[in-house]
């Protein structure tokens, strides 16, 4: 009662020495966390790419900078909503966006301040942000459209040879024996030797070789990924109804988490990796510029691995218990919170005995797309990508001040 009492009394007491340790950044206090995403636009499927070109020759990094391109037109589809908000709120923010992305040579650490700022939703820009601050694309705009051409035409190639279908790859195994017998027979060999004969390539096949018994074994992680598709952001027609758009959208997902469990057998597919890819691949089909949004699945594939590759070892089971896993991890933000507010961490782990694994798990491997609603992620990722030691090392100071933040809750 004296508290209350003394706080009436002064209704702005001055800031106590430990409140000013805890000094919150003043991009989590910004406007923009609470900007809304652009509308969801759906275009036809990714198209089929040609050969990349030969790289075009370097440029001079002391030529002037081109002009600044006007920014493209609006192609929202008219479903409504506050697209650009932030952006006409802060139309300067916009500019030296247009400007920075409009030179020959993109400064990075430029764009990495602007970024924690929160990215305009308008014009199209976030899209291309994010494929800078990732490394998806390189910062010299003269080989943007041969790096584009590379990946899509790569990604193609994962999809022709580790989407299709057992039977197929059989029938193209057998094609090739029965092309090689013929032309053994034309040279007057008359037989097919016996090493080439195929033996293991039926649907009963225990061979460790055997595509059939491959594709049995990978079953079960594609059934995982279908089943957690389906749950994502089920609020979000987007992602979820019964619309060619959505089902397309789902398609794509499980196209890029299937391709990326068979590119990398030592960790696989996850539980939740879909939420993480859902916001990458939400951006980049929605760029007002047809042929990004054309190739989204190609773009959010690389950069979704691009994310991942500076925390993967959280995903494996295997260095759980290692320096780089993820028991390592959650302990370093512990530390982390402990320096950070002391009696916040007392009261979780000493006074509660609250395991830092129960609310800090999901935070560090999902990288909080479970804790903010789907817009107010978005604007948060604009912040973690911006940060120089990456969004990981950015997302323990974002856990930290969160903390602090909801003490009084």
């Amino acid at each position: 009662m004296a508290d209350d009492a003394s706080a009436s009394a002064n209704p702005n007491p001055p800031p106590s020495p430990r409140s000013r340790q805890k000094h919150v950044p003043d991009w989590l206090n910004s406007p923009i966390w609470s900007a809304p995403p652009p509308p969801a636009r759906h275009l036809s499927p990714p198209r089929a790419t040609s050969p990349p070109p030969p790289p075009p020759q370097q440029p001079r990094h002391d030529d002037p900078a081109p002009s600044t391109p006007p920014p493209p037109p609006d192609r929202s589809d008219g479903s409504g909503g506050d697209d650009g908000a932030a952006s006409s709120s802060r139309p300067h923010l916009l500019a030296e966006f247009t400007i920075a992305l409009g030179r020959k040579v993109v400064d990075l650490a430029e764009l990495r301040r602007l970024a924690c700022q929160g990215v305009p939703d308008a014009a199209g820009v976030r899209p291309v942000v994010w494929k800078l601050l990732l490394g998806y694309l390189p910062s010299d705009h003269a080989l943007w459209a041969y790096e584009l051409e590379k990946k899509r035409s790569q990604y193609s190639a994962f999809k022709d040879e580790l989407l299709v279908n057992p039977s197929e790859v059989t029938r193209r195994m057998e094609e090739m024996t029965i092309s090689k017998r013929n032309g053994h027979n034309s040279e007057g060999t008359g037989m097919l030797p016996r090493a080439e004969i195929i033996h293991d390539e039926h649907p009963l096949s225990l061979g460790k070789t055997s595509v059939w018994n491959q594709y049995f074994q990978e079953s079960e992680t594609v059934e995982q990924i279908d089943r957690d598709v389906k749950r994502t952001h089920p609020e979000m027609q987007f992602f979820n109804g019964d619309s060619s758009d959505a089902l397309s959208n789902q398609e794509s997902l499980k196209h890029m988490l299937t391709i990326f469990a068979k590119l990398n057998p030592g960790i696989r597919y996850v539980q939740g990796m879909n939420e993480v890819l859902a916001p990458l691949y939400y951006v980049f089909k929605n760029d007002p510029e047809q042929n990004n949004d054309a190739s989204a699945e190609q773009d959010a594939f690389f950069c979704f691995v691009e994310l991942l590759s500076g925390f993967r070892d959280n995903f494996c089971k295997q260095l759980d218990n290692s320096i780089v896993g993820i028991r390592s991890t959650i302990s370093r933000l512990s530390q982390l919170l402990k320096r950070h507010d002391e009696e916040l961490w007392r009261h979780l782990e000493v006074v509660t005995k609250v395991n830092p694994q129960f609310y800090a798990f999901r935070w560090i491997t999902l990288l909080l797309t479970q804790e903010f609603k789907f817009r107010d992620c978005i604007h948060i990722w604009d912040a973690l990508f911006g940060d120089p030691e990456g969004p990981q090392f950015a997302m323990f100071k974002c856990v930290a001040f969160k903390g602090v933040a909801f003490k009084g809750l």
